[in-house]
């Protein structure tokens, strides 16, 4: 069985921390931003960790060798 590759999308989206959690990109900011709240694109600034169950599922199916 061969190996299992990383999905490029994923590779660009997620990153894992030292202790194994996800890290991801808060959606909603690229456009439109007239519309959006001063809060809401204050609180969309950085990054967010997934859930656990999200992020097992991106370790499992989109990051198998560690992204």
């Amino acid at each position: 069985m061969p190996k299992m590759k990383t999905k490029s999308s994923a590779k660009k989206r997620f990153k894992l921390t030292g202790t194994g959690k996800v890290k991801g990109n808060v959606a909603f900011k690229r456009h439109c931003l007239s519309a959006k709240t001063s809060k809401m694109k204050r609180q969309a600034r950085g990054t967010f960790m997934l859930f656990k169950t999200d992020s097992d599922n991106v370790k499992k199916f989109y990051l198998p060798n560690g992204g």
